[in-house]
């Protein structure tokens, strides 16, 4: 007997779920390009550092750039509210598991200083790097032109779920619009994870959007709230409204995917999804230049009332480049990111990333498991 639906629900996939088919022809790896752009500025690697204090330092944003990615500054974390903020991290790796919760809380109750968000600016584009800073949508109006005016290349306007139209009663939210046209510096906004919310956010002019609500590592969004989309259905819809808007415009939006990464495979899969690039945390905040001590956390983690993030220990394996570029000895993907992209693109006959975003994809719920039963069973 059937009867009418309250609602209707599509499959969704994740990286474990799907696989990239090899394309008819193949390309020398050393030969693909995969670089990308946000609006005018040009990447030689499509990896981004996430905009989290134990990932993302002035350090580590010129260590980037000098690599050919690009790290964004939380511009209301701990390098924008201590001066010494080395020993605050220190103190955040050195507290107990039952105990750093509340005291994430406690230090992000420190007032955010527009001083030093413009001298952490300065020192990075002093090193020659490239300077991107996020900031909540609630702080934007107040910290973008000083983010801005400190030489800032690239402004990021994050939160969990970033949408163009905003209801409240208690201030007349941020219009993207009047944001865009204001600076002169391309704003990049997140997260999202739908068609038609993204298809909103560039009408209102921004030049890049993040994908991904609750992936990442250290974010316990999901299990709190509920959300969240998987990251390849995810980065599918938002680069169908990229395309869409591409077709309206002629302009193009760049599409990153961020978080729910573990490996090289899920990289290059988020690339064949339709990602221009991807923001990577924990991969990142396991380097040896990583301000995070071998421990990483998620930006809702201190939230007051209600933390949607737990501090986890990823440990320091290596150092960025091998992260990035190798050479590794490790078998699971876990190092060498770039080299898989272009191993991958090779094999795909894709000579640069809009190719890539073309490859055959298929359903796959085997793919991490045929086939590798001594592997499953630790007997290799």
């Amino acid at each position: 007997m059937t009867h009418p639906q309250f609602k209707e629900l599509r499959r969704s996939y994740g990286f474990d779920e799907v696989a990239i088919v090899p394309g008819d022809m193949t390309i020398n790896p050393e030969q693909t390009d995969v670089g990308f752009k946000i609006a005018d500025i040009e990447f030689q690697i499509p990896v981004i550092a996430a905009a989290m204090d134990a990932v993302t330092d002035v350090n580590m944003a010129i260590k980037m750039s000098q690599f050919g990615g690009l790290a964004v500054l939380h511009g209301e974390g701990i390098q924008a509210r201590y001066h010494d903020a080395e020993a605050v991290l220190a103190q955040i790796a050195e507290t107990p598991q039952s105990e750093v919760t509340a005291l994430l809380q406690k230090i992000y109750t420190e007032p955010i200083k527009d001083d030093l968000i413009a001298e952490r600016v300065k020192a990075i584009k002093a090193a020659g790097g490239t300077a991107a800073v996020a900031i909540m949508p609630a702080n934007a109006k107040r910290l973008a032109p000083v983010i801005a005016e400190a030489g800032a290349d690239i402004l990021v306007i994050a939160s969990t779920v970033t949408t163009a139209r905003h209801v409240s009663k208690s201030y007349r939210g941020l219009i993207f619009s009047e944001l865009c046209s204001s600076l002169k510096i391309p704003v990049v906004v997140g997260n999202a994870v739908s068609y038609s919310a993204s298809l909103e956010l560039m009408r209102e002019g921004v030049a890049g959007i993040f994908v991904g609500v609750g992936p990442g590592a250290a974010c316990t969004s999901r299990e709190v709230l509920g959300l969240g989309v998987p990251q390849i259905t995810a980065t599918m819809d938002c680069a169908a409204a990229r395309e869409t808007y591409l077709a309206e415009t002629g302009r193009y939006v760049t599409i990153i995917t961020d978080g729910g990464f573990k490996k090289g495979g899920d990289f290059c899969k988020a690339i064949a999804a339709g990602a221009d690039a991807a923001m990577f945390g924990s991969i990142i905040a396991k380097s040896q230049e990583a301000p995070g001590h071998g421990y990483h956390w998620g930006m809702s983690h201190p939230h007051p009332s209600l933390p949607r993030g737990t501090r986890i220990k990823v440990g320091t394996t290596s150092s960025l480049e091998q992260i990035l570029f190798g050479p590794t000895s490790m078998v699971d993907g876990s190092q060498n990111f770039v080299g898989a992209l272009k191993t991958v693109m090779g094999v795909c006959g894709a000579a640069d990333i809009r190719e890539m975003q073309k490859a055959e994809m298929v359903i796959a719920p085997a793919i991490t498991t045929e086939g590798k039963s001594y592997q499953l069973s630790n007997s290799v």
